[in-house]
């Protein structure tokens, strides 16, 4: 017999006394306990639907019948490491690569983001026999050790910054060092990125790698200006570098238009490296990295063989083929462009309705919308942001803050999101504005 199912109490009394204080959870005050999920929807414990705007890691909809399907089927033949000869490696390989320009042919399959961005680094560091690492401010690139030392959003409050570790501006037109008035903040930006790299050559350092999200997630929602990766690039091969392009909290047809995010920057651009995580396995453990074959053999020139006991075994990769059969199926990308245009748009008509909402910005489903105290000074809402997130939990609505100022209501739902949510989501939105300004009014 089953134990009986635990109060949410009981849960959290249990959690506060084993895991670790750091493991935040959302809403502290008054956690949810969710106990199942389907789709873009979650339910807690008395049956009570969510409306989930932030879960990007359930890329095609929490607990796919198909994802879940592939993983099962595979499960009852075979899970073993990537040792031994196995189609679903090479077949998810060659999907993959029908994603990506020709010039990204190879790839190694791990478990996390974080060990994605970890493995990017040793390819980048062991192709150019360099050590500095650029990165932009606010940029968070995942959890290991060599990780945290190139994410600005967690050195910041740790042990700072290291010699190898070189900062450029976020390239934010809202709120960063050029805006929108700028004649060519692409330019103004790179420019940026050429200086410090300068700088640090006259002092003597050697450059691996430009590393950054293709679009900055944690920073704000930021969507950097075209034509900023290109020459960005520029300057970083100039210097002997590599450029890699952080795809985990955006790729996999998130940004509608493309498959991938760095896509927006246009067809002329190609990074040198990508790394694939969060929706890759619709919630199951798996990421990739994609490179050129020169820094792929140069990794392997080293003679010292890179193995993952579970990075591309046969049930991961039969769940990532289903996650791109789903995605391609039910033309989530092409939803991914009609939803977000459509939800866009709501959300300026509330930008011109209500002066605590400063700026919209995004893309497809990866969209920022920047809370502001005042609308010349752009002064972060934090406190607003907080209150709007606890009051749309109430109305069964779940949605997160970010960037530095923790002001920008993201929103990051699965591609399954449709045009009722994006209306649900931003009428209840409109209506807790209206309080709120009713009250400070």
């Amino acid at each position: 017999m089953s134990a009986e199912p635990r109060s949410r109490q009981e849960t959290l009394a249990l959690r506060k006394q084993l895991i670790g204080s750091s493991c935040k959870l959302f809403f502290p005050e008054d956690p949810v306990k969710i106990i199942s999920a389907k789709g873009q929807y979650m339910y807690d414990e008395n049956g009570n639907k969510y409306l989930d705007c932030i879960n990007n890691v359930a890329q095609v909809g929490h607990c796919h019948s198909e994802v879940i399907r592939a993983a099962h089927q595979q499960n009852l033949a075979l899970n073993t490491n990537s040792r031994y000869l196995h189609d679903n490696l090479v077949d998810y390989a060659q999907r993959l690569s029908n994603t990506l320009p020709k010039k990204l042919c190879t790839f190694y399959f791990l478990n996390s983001g974080s060990e994605a961005n970890d493995l990017a680094l040793r390819l980048a560091r062991q192709y150019t026999k360099q050590e500095d690492v650029l990165v932009v401010d606010h940029a968070y690139h995942g959890h290991l050790t060599s990780l945290i030392d190139i994410s600005p959003y967690k050195f910041r409050n740790l042990e700072g910054q290291k010699e190898w570790v070189h900062v450029a501006p976020l390239p934010d037109t809202y709120r960063g060092l050029y805006r929108e008035d700028n004649k060519d903040p692409a330019m103004a930006y790179a420019n940026e990125v050429k200086k410090i790299i300068d700088q640090a050559q006259q002092k003597g350092r050697k450059f691996a790698a430009f590393f950054v999200e293709s679009l900055p997630s944690v920073a704000g929602q930021i969507i950097p200006p075209p034509g900023y990766f290109q020459k960005a690039a520029e300057h970083i091969h100039s210097a002997g570098g590599v450029f890699i392009a952080d795809e985990i909290q955006v790729g996999f047809g998130r940004v509608g238009k493309y498959f991938w995010a760095f896509q927006l920057q246009g067809e002329d651009f190609i990074p040198d490296i990508i790394t694939m995580g969060k929706p890759i396995g619709n919630g199951h453990p798996v990421s990739c990295v994609a490179t050129t074959k020169e820094i792929a053999e140069a990794f392997s020139a080293t003679g010292v063989e890179y193995f993952n006991t579970f990075g591309g075994n046969p049930v991961s990769c039969a769940i990532g083929i289903a996650v791109l059969d789903v995605i391609e199926k039910e033309q989530l990308q092409l939803n991914a462009l009609q939803v977000g245009s459509f939800l866009m748009e709501l959300l300026n008509q509330q930008k011109a309705k209500h002066p605590l909402i400063g700026d919209v910005r995004g893309v497809g489903l990866f969209i920022g919308v920047d809370l502001v105290q005042d609308q010349e000074n752009r002064s972060p809402a934090t406190e607003e942001a907080a209150i709007i997130i606890t009051r749309l939990k109430e109305e069964f609505i779940m949605l997160a803050t970010d960037g530095p100022g923790r002001n920008v209501l993201k929103f990051k739902p699965p591609l399954c999101f449709n045009a009722e949510d994006a209306k649900l989501v931003v009428d209840k939105l409109d209506k807790i504005l209206t309080e709120l300004e009713k009250r400070e009014a």
